[in-house]
């Protein structure tokens, strides 16, 4: 039973507890649909950053930076898609997502986490990493692929769309930027100043969108 539970635990670190669980369960053997809302999370200036400190303390600091974000992601019940070099993907299903604003409020807990980290990251690397988030909500089809290596994956025009609405925060200057769609979804909170970035032409897509960013008062 030792065995067994050290076994689970370090796949379950690998793949994740929520993946691992519906590996067990079936629950994509056979491709759905669901709605899931998705976080796609960049450091700022990375290349740069990668340049600096070379191949070994980079990796080091990424392997940092992307474990400050696991209490986060975990207390607003998000999920890690994926890790694609510098950037993080976080997706919730729509009603876990929605609840208590847990995606607005992961973004803002990651940040708040990773500010606290500022002074370690320049003793350690001489700098502070940062990072920039778009968000979107859709629909998905979710379900199991792979023969010599299983993964749960989705796909859907959503996740192209979360990709594209990140790619803009340089243009806006911003670090945050969200889709119509899913700003309509945030519960008020005197806390959150809601701005209007206008209409935006997303690269590859035909339809325009209004983009948002929002602040938080301290």
């Amino acid at each position: 039973s030792l065995f067994a539970g050290l076994f689970y635990s370090e796949i379950s670190q690998n793949v994740g507890d929520a993946v691992l669980k519906n590996f067990f369960t079936g629950k994509y053997h056979k491709p759905i649909q669901e709605k899931r809302i998705f976080l796609f999370c960049d450091m700022k200036s990375s290349t740069t950053i990668a340049e600096h400190l070379g191949h070994i303390e980079y990796f080091k600091m990424l392997k940092a930076y992307y474990a400050d974000f696991t209490n986060a992601i975990i207390n607003h019940l998000g999920s890690v898609y994926q890790y694609v070099g510098d950037e993080i993907i976080i997706s919730w299903k729509y009603e876990e997502g929605i609840k208590n604003n847990n995606w607005i409020n992961c973004f803002s807990a990651m940040k708040q986490d990773l500010h606290n980290k500022a002074e370690w990251y320049k003793n350690n690397f001489g700098l502070a990493p940062t990072f920039k988030s778009g968000f979107h909500v859709g629909e998905v089809t979710t379900g199991e692929i792979g023969t010599l290596k299983k993964e749960i994956i989705f796909t859907g025009d959503v996740l192209n769309t979360t990709a594209r609405i990140q790619g803009l925060c340089n243009t806006y200057n911003v670090d945050i930027l969200i889709s119509e769609k899913l700003i309509k979804e945030l519960k008020p909170e005197e806390s959150l100043k809601i701005m209007s970035q206008g209409i935006a032409e997303l690269k590859g897509k035909e339809e325009k969108m209004e983009l948002f960013t929002v602040l938080r008062n301290s």
